[in-house]
């Protein structure tokens, strides 16, 4: 197994369908099974596990949305996976008043749903009849800091005196996995079983190893829940108390000085991946890790702007992840900011968050060049990613993996985020469209999220299969976007009026495998991960020097933007000429990929940009090479890409554009309708537009250039 698996694996180990994994086909690939094989998968119980306790509640029955001015956030699915944990003073592992209260509190990993709609909870990996233990264990250091964020989140919204001690106790439990002397001061133990004790080396083996030895996702979300927690209890308001901040705010500084002491060391310099400058100083090496990290430190810096250790550390971190931004209006992934530092051809929802903490930071910072970064993530990537069917769980670099509740959340905390720090209301109406997921706008239709019970599901296949499950991750990401949404009331109307989708039109993926081929031949490797992304289809074309490849797409009516996605070589090895019936567009590289440098495979697995677009109406593209060629597929952008929805609200389409000039749709609108606009720029802020008021039967709609347009039919 590679390094990647590992570390794709050990950081995010969720959901099950049936004993097939739910994971995303990212991670599917890299255990070595595809797309709905049955795979190892850590979580699953043991045939002899016995439940450890159930609840009556059934999270796939729809349900009406609550009655207007009820809140969407219900916290007794996640009140049932917390469990009383016995923690054992010791001179590496304390925490705040351990001897007054040895117990404190902790999310089960899992909780699968059983035929009755009852949940059982288990842990991570085997069980082991004799010691009680889990393989891997019962919590884990990412699901208890992301639990304790719910939590306080929860109780400053609403005072909720309950919530409070919830977060209270969880946080008990998180800074108790802190390893607090030592040489692994400040880092954190991922595994703890019921009984209390720790588990740092895990079954299945996960890196770092033993899980405390180095950074990690678990120190990063330690940092998000301790920043937060100290912005809630300091102060003077109700239920504020100085003497836990205090606490809070020394943890904190104890796995920010690890931090100092590892990734935020190499500050200032950089790597080279495959011939690009990436920054070296990441947790983890990765975005995504360091954006949750910076999420808490925001937080900190806000309620404690004089700490300038925290604000130095959160420039820093911002700072990369900003760094992370790539792409642009036509080039892949559009402006994305790239989780890993060791792949220029992978974007997964794990970084997700990456807009949302630049966003913030931005503003904590008083540092707007940071905030460019994630008004181009939110609002020319995330709406080409709906576009493209909604928030799949990575694209790898082609779309098309599992979703989950990590996913929507996380794109819609990202666009809140950046609306506030930019003043730009357009990213708002694309999370409506994002959240509705949770209402049946997915590809089940079925809701996700069942408001009556606070159950939600661990995840939705790309051919409408439904993970019935329930476990820790995605009751928590369900309940930040419902929490979201009832801090936002207008966009908490806007999500709750939309159920279902219609139809999206957007990015898509012709294999090069089915083309013609002259002087060339398909080749299905071992394994479609190349050690940076996954070949699509898991083969690709290989052409010899002079050979062609003719690919059949299907007929539109506009024009689009073509990417031949080719495996770079390192060494220059020619061009490919693309040109369609109607006249060239442009060439690829075949090679010339630049340095290895940190990355785990030489060359590169890349969509190209081309010159020209395909002309409308052209049924074939076809590509002749100078030199010996990897084409893996066809990425088909249409210049205006759409999702249309529906629900109480009516019906509503987004037009996203990926064009340089403005353009125009004539759409048709029914009898006794008018179609009111509302459209923004690249930035997400308002252009100017005017309501269809003329024809009842035609109306325009202008999509400004690399901007969106939300549609609405409204009665007249």
């Amino acid at each position: 197994m590679t390094h990647n698996a590992v570390r794709f694996r050990s950081t995010h180990r969720r959901s099950t369908l049936g004993g097939v994994a739910l994971a995303s086909a990212v991670s599917l690939l890299l255990w070595g099974a595809g797309t709905g094989a049955a795979a190892a998968q850590p979580g699953r119980p043991a045939a002899s596990a016995a439940p450890v306790t159930a609840t009556a509640v059934d999270s796939t029955t729809a349900t009406p949305a609550p009655a207007t001015g009820r809140p969407l956030t219900n916290l007794a699915h996640l009140n049932f996976l917390l469990d009383a944990v016995p923690l054992a003073q010791s001179a590496e592992h304390t925490t705040y008043r351990l001897a007054e209260q040895p117990t404190a509190q902790a999310p089960w990993t899992y909780a699968n749903r059983n035929a009755d709609g009852s949940y059982t909870r288990i842990g991570g990996g085997s069980l082991d009849a004799g010691t009680g233990h889990w393989s891997q264990g019962a919590y884990n250091a990412d699901d208890i800091a992301r639990t304790a964020v719910v939590y306080l989140r929860h109780w400053k919204l609403t005072g909720d005196a309950t919530s409070r001690e919830h977060a209270v106790q969880t946080l008990r439990s998180l800074t108790y996995l802190q390893t607090a002397t030592g040489p692994n001061a400040g880092n954190v133990v991922l595994w703890q079983q019921a009984d209390g004790t720790l588990t740092p080396s895990a079954t299945p083996k996960e890196l770092p190893d033993p899980s405390d030895s180095a950074e990690s996702y678990w120190v990063a979300r330690t940092l998000w829940a301790l920043g937060e927690g100290y912005a809630a209890f300091a102060g003077t308001g109700a239920g504020a108390d100085p003497a836990f901040a205090a606490f809070l705010q020394d943890r904190l500084h104890l796995s920010l000085d690890a931090l100092n002491r590892q990734s935020l060391a190499r500050y200032g310099t950089f790597d080279i991946a495959d011939g690009v400058k990436v920054p070296a100083w990441l947790v983890a090496g990765g975005a995504d890790a360091s954006a949750e990290a910076a999420l808490g430190l925001a937080a900190f810096s806000a309620a404690n702007p004089s700490d300038t250790g925290v604000r130095t550390a959160l420039t820093r971190l911002t700072e990369g992840v900003a760094a992370m931004s790539s792409g642009s209006l036509t080039q892949w992934p559009f402006g994305a900011i790239l989780p890993w530092n060791k792949s220029q051809s992978l974007w997964h929802a794990w970084g997700g968050l990456a807009p949302a903490a630049v966003a913030t930071a931005a503003a904590v910072l008083g540092r707007p060049d940071l905030l460019k970064a994630a008004v181009v993530d939110s609002a020319q990537f995330t709406p080409q990613l709906l576009a493209a069917g909604g928030p799949d769980n990575a694209w790898s670099p082609t779309p098309g993996e599992a979703q989950i509740a990590y996913d929507v959340d996380s794109r819609v905390e990202g666009l809140v985020a950046t609306a506030k720090a930019a003043n730009a209301p357009g990213p708002l109406d694309v999370a409506a469209i994002y959240a509705g997921w949770f209402f049946g706008a997915n590809r089940s239709g079925l809701p996700a999220y069942n408001p009556a019970t606070g159950t939600a599901i661990d995840g939705i296949e790309r051919d409408g299969r439904v993970n019935p499950n329930s476990g820790a991750e995605s009751t928590i990401h369900t309940l930040l976007t419902m929490l979201a949404l009832d801090a936002n009331p207008e966009l908490r109307a806007k999500a709750l009026g939309i159920e279902k989708t219609v139809a999206t039109a957007g990015l898509s993926v012709v294999e090069a495998e089915s083309g013609t081929i002259s002087g060339g031949s398909v080749v299905t490797p071992a394994s479609a991960w190349t050690g940076e992304a996954n070949l699509s289809g898991g083969a690709y074309v290989s052409l010899t020097k002079d050979g062609s490849l003719s690919v059949p797409v299907p007929a539109s009516d506009q024009a689009r933007n073509v990417y031949p996605i080719v495996n770079q070589t390192e060494a220059r090895s020619g061009n490919t000429s693309w040109a369609s019936a109607r006249g060239a567009l442009g060439s690829t590289a075949n090679g010339g990929a630049g340095a290895q440098g940190i990355t785990d495979a030489p060359g590169r697995l890349l969509p190209l940009s081309l010159s020209r677009t395909l002309p409308a109406g052209a049924t074939a593209v076809t590509g002749t090479s100078s030199g010996a060629a990897a084409i893996d597929a066809l990425l088909l952008q249409p210049l205006v890409s759409t999702v249309s929805v529906t629900g109480p609200a009516g019906d509503s389409t987004l037009y996203v554009s990926a064009a340089r000039e403005s353009s125009v749709r004539t759409v048709l609108v029914p009898r006794g309708f008018r179609l009111e606009q509302a459209a923004y720029d690249a930035a997400g802020r308002p252009v100017a537009h005017a309501d269809e008021r003329g024809n009842p039967a035609r109306a325009s709609v202008t999509v400004a250039p690399g901007g969106f347009t939300v549609t609405h039919l409204a009665r007249r």
